[in-house]
């Protein structure tokens, strides 16, 4: 039976609603994930759906639980948002045959469903939900978020994974047709780089706020920095060279003002964590993680992504995420927000005012400490930027820093560790957000 995605109520959209009515009542435990790749070198034991049931399993065994204790599933079906399968080209029979399928031909493939996955993985003999939370991980949290705290499970599987083929990244699919179809024919219709509505908005925030360009340097240094200190990353595993202030100046323009460091990388990996009610959490192997709240935000549909949008958009979004949760900025020990082109990292950040910050000052606190070392840690994960195109290394990394477990990027204030943190995306005027927490109160 094919899954359903989340219908509209699962996500808390508006404003004056007040707290959440689950706060403190879910947690993350366990985290899976798999190895990395640059891109997908055509082999099963490699393909996308092995290594996401190779992260289930981590996921699993992290959580210090049986296969048979898990009663839900939680997934974004769609493993890419660039790489497509070439059209006309016959499908990987080969590859497809090691596996029992699923929903869609290409599934364990080119995508994801919550019955490929039951089907591949016998031993999940007691998951009776399943869900699909589209688009990111940070979608699937708050579908499985939520899941959890209706009781509609009360051990969820959460699931993503992304694939890349051999090929330029975003030159298939529509990209690749002679004519330009839908709300594309207004604003793309010369073809256009992923990156140029950002380069559009920080164009704006530049002119507006009597910004330059250079000072993003310290924060892509940093985030270089703490991505070589995620050992589950693609640079950590395959390429540990630190970028330094002088490469990302001299760095070429993919979309001016947006250089080659603005840009993440797309990489080949699957992730997956537990999540469970606070009661089943407590007899888990590691720590629980409690969420405070979940929010989303979608703006009216716009031509074009204007910084104004991003502002109120991110806004928005922290008046969300503090009321629900109880918290307020003061809160943050860390901000883990998504970076996939580095400049708008800017505007979640002021948005929520981590650290006192307003609106135009992101690019100069980034002049001072942000390091996990100092007293406010920016992107601690390293981010897309630092560990390569997931949106989910900022979700991992907060489950880590209030556990303890993050290792040589393991942020510590006053000789404690951090227990508020916050993290989603992706985009600033569009996206899901959480705030994590080590206590459920």
């Amino acid at each position: 039976m094919p899954t359903e995605n989340a219908p509209a109520d699962f996500y808390r959209t508006d404003e004056g609603i007040g707290i959440w009515e689950h706060r403190g009542k879910v947690a993350a435990v366990g985290i899976g994930h798999s190895p990395t790749a640059r891109r997908w070198d055509g082999q099963a034991e490699t393909s996308i759906g092995a290594w996401a049931l190779m992260a289930i399993r981590n996921a699993i065994e992290d959580a210090g639980i049986t296969p048979d204790q898990v009663d839900g599933l939680v997934l974004d079906p769609s493993t890419t948002t660039g790489a497509w399968w070439p059209e006309g080209d016959p499908l990987p029979e080969d590859v497809l045959s090691q596996f029992q399928p699923g929903e869609n031909p290409m599934d364990g493939v080119a995508s994801l469903s919550g019955d490929w996955i039951l089907n591949n993985m016998p031993e999940l003999s007691n998951v009776t939900f399943k869900m699909n939370g589209p688009v990111c991980m940070s979608n699937s949290i708050c579908v499985a978020a939520e899941s959890v705290g209706r009781g509609l499970t009360s051990v969820c599987l959460v699931v993503k994974a992304w694939h890349n083929f051999p090929g330029r990244y975003y030159q298939g699919g529509r990209n690749a047709q002679n004519t330009v179809e839908g709300p594309g024919v207004w604003t793309n219709p010369w073809g256009t780089s992923a990156g140029t509505n950002d380069g559009f908005q920080f164009t704006e925030y530049m002119d507006k706020y009597n910004q330059s360009h250079d000072k993003m340097a310290a924060f892509i240094v940093n985030s270089k920095r703490n991505g070589l200190m995620f050992p589950e990353g693609f640079f950590a595993q395959h390429r540990p060279d630190e970028v330094t202030v002088e490469d990302y100046l001299n760095a070429r323009w993919i979309v001016e003002p947006l250089n080659l460091f603005d840009h993440d990388m797309p990489i080949h990996v699957a992730v997956a964590y537990v999540f469970a009610s606070a009661e089943k959490a407590a007899d888990m192997a590691q720590k629980p993680v409690y969420i405070l709240n979940h929010v989303t935000t979608r703006p009216p549909f716009a031509l074009r992504p204007t910084l104004e949008l991003a502002e109120r958009a991110t806004d928005a979004t922290a008046r969300k995420l503090y009321e629900g949760s109880g918290t307020s900025a003061e809160d943050l020990d860390f901000e883990n927000m998504y970076d996939g082109f580095a400049t708008f990292h800017n505007y979640h950040l002021e948005g929520l005012g981590f650290a006192g910050i307003g609106r135009g000052e992101a690019l100069d606190f980034y002049q001072g400490d942000i390091s996990i070392e100092g007293p406010t840690p920016i992107s601690p994960s390293g981010g897309n930027v630092g560990a390569g195109r997931t949106r989910i290394w900022m979700h991992t990394d907060s489950i880590l820093q209030i556990q303890g477990r993050a290792g040589d990027r393991q942020v510590h204030l006053k000789g404690g560790q951090p227990e508020v943190g916050v993290s989603g995306g992706p985009m600033p005027q569009m996206g899901d957000f959480m705030i994590w927490a080590s206590d459920a109160d």
